[in-house]
């Protein structure tokens, strides 16, 4: 107990230096934001939902917010115009990422292509995965396991219309995005089974949920010995289920290396560069799982997460069902299913993937910036090693840049004669982020989601159990890194096709 008092007296005389300190730079103007208390700062505002309550805070502080979380100062950034200044005009000095204890825990001390510092090691291992899974040629070669796959799907969800079987397609979704996940990176599938009992889905959340939910250990170190949030025993056991599973992996490859001339999977490239230097860094083993784990997670969750939504939106508004089905129609006819290639020049699909991003963005809250200088954005001073948060999920719903339609509505339309894309050129849509730390796969995402997309919606009718209306759909958002529907959408599939 002595020991909780002696740690709470260092944490007060921290506070009181950091107080100090923040005195000393007020002359610099730092963005405006609501006062904290002790210690704490403004930890207690961040609540259930985060991006809901920094939504609400920036509504009265501004588009440039200051928080103090704990020890750590924190800038929020709530509109496209903020957030072009700190994602293209100094996106140099926000390029790095902070200490993240569940990444410390669970992506191997930061050794991954997601929260590994700015500098060389973090450009050579994006050039890396760049290039043997994420370039276009790349996702070319796997042109053909995503349309077997799929092809596989569809199959099961025509049994379930003949015998007119309730599915949860959310469910589905996720084992489909875990199949063609597995065979792009690991070079075969797995079972559910094989990963853990609980599944690969139900895992990777529970690791997505902890790394997203604020840790106070993380944000007054002081307090992080004594895990009051059992976040860190949590986190540890997220880690030995994905170190296992990642120890099979990589076992399996070495006992099996491939031939020259033989084609060679994401693990197999991985590890021909086992034991190389890297610039100062040494690559060995645990860098090998993190990025593994990267690829998985990346590769998985965001695509299933996206389709989910969209999926849901467009079962929640019938007449925007028809419009794609009626596009779809006119592009395939009704005589066989949708192959990629025909997903090209599809406007309306285009409108419907945009508004589903814009409402449901996979990761509200982009993962965390840190500056790696002091720096002014829109005239206030940013000081060094301040965390920057942005909200795209804030900035999808901001009714002074979405003025054509009630910006909490699904409306696709909105879209119409509108040059406003999804791949971080344009701030006011930001489902992807922008600049340097930009997602890689965007491609990649956006190629299997147009997929999946049109699949369900060219082959299958939707209908909701028990006589539901479309109108009383749950759209409750389950909280993490990424944010699926907390219901999972179960629905029953009417096969539409004259084939």
């Amino acid at each position: 107990m002595a020991w909780i008092w002696i740690t709470l007296a260092f944490a007060l005389i921290a506070h009181l230096l950091l107080r100090a300190l923040l005195w000393t730079q007020s002359n610099k103007r730092l963005p405006p934001g609501p006062r904290g208390f002790p210690i704490l700062g403004n930890l207690h505002l961040l609540g259930k939902n985060p991006h809901h309550n920094l939504h609400k805070l920036a509504k009265k502080y501004g588009p440039l917010m200051h928080l103090r979380l704990g020890s750590v100062p924190t800038m929020v950034v709530s509109s496209p115009e903020v957030a072009e200044q700190f994602l293209k005009t100094h996106d140099l000095v926000f390029a790095s990422r902070p200490p993240i204890e569940a990444a410390k825990h669970i992506s191997y001390e930061q050794r991954n292509l997601t929260f590994a510092p700015y500098g060389p090691y973090w450009r050579n291992i994006r050039k890396m995965c760049t290039l043997e899974l994420l370039s276009n040629a790349k996702i070319n070669s796997f042109k053909s396991i995503r349309k077997e796959e799929v092809g596989l799907f569809v199959n099961f969800l025509k049994d379930a219309s003949h015998n007119r079987t309730a599915i949860d397609l959310s469910a589905k979704i996720s084992s489909l995005s875990a199949d063609m996940s597995c065979r792009m990176v690991f070079g075969k599938k797995y079972m559910d089974k094989e990963f853990d009992d609980r599944g690969f889905k139900a895992v990777i959340q529970e690791g997505l949920v902890l790394a997203a939910t604020p840790n106070i250990g993380e944000y007054i170190p002081y307090l992080a010995p004594f895990d009051l949030q059992g976040l860190t025993k949590r986190m540890k056991a997220v880690s030995k289920v994905f170190d296992a599973f990642f120890e099979k992996i990589i076992d399996e490859h070495m006992e099996c290396k491939k031939e020259e001339g033989e084609t060679k999977d994401f693990v197999d490239v991985m590890l021909g560069i086992m034991g190389l230097n890297e610039g100062e860094y040494h690559i060995d083993r645990p860098h090998i799982k993190a990025i593994i784990l990267d690829m998985l997670v990346a590769s998985m969750d965001t695509s299933a997460t996206t389709i989910e939504w969209a999926m849901a939106e467009l079962i929640k508004h019938p007449s925007a069902m028809k419009k794609l089905q009626e596009e779809l129609e006119k592009a395939v006819g009704l005589n066989r299913a949708v192959e990629e290639s025909d997903t090209d020049g599809l406007d309306y699909l285009d409108m419907v993937i945009k508004e589903a991003m814009r409402l449901h963005p996979v990761a509200p809250l982009l993962l965390p910036h840190e500056s790696t200088e002091d720096c002014t954005v829109s005239g206030f001073h940013i000081p060094y090693k301040s965390r920057v948060i942005v909200n795209v999920w804030s900035i999808g719903r901001d009714p002074k840049v979405w003025t054509t339609h009630d910006p909490e509505d699904f409306v696709p339309e909105r879209f119409l004669r509108s040059s406003v894309d999804v791949k971080g050129r344009d701030f006011q849509l930001l489902p992807f982020g922008a600049g340097r730390r930009g997602c890689p796969g965007m491609q990649l995402g956006l190629t299997v989601v147009r997929f999946i997309i049109t699949q369900l919606v060219h082959c299958f009718d939707w209908e909701l159990p028990g006589g539901m209306s479309p109108s009383e759909l749950d759209m409750t958002e389950e909280f993490g890194l990424t944010t699926p529907k907390a219901k999972h959408l179960v629905v029953t599939p009417r096969y539409r096709l004259s084939e």
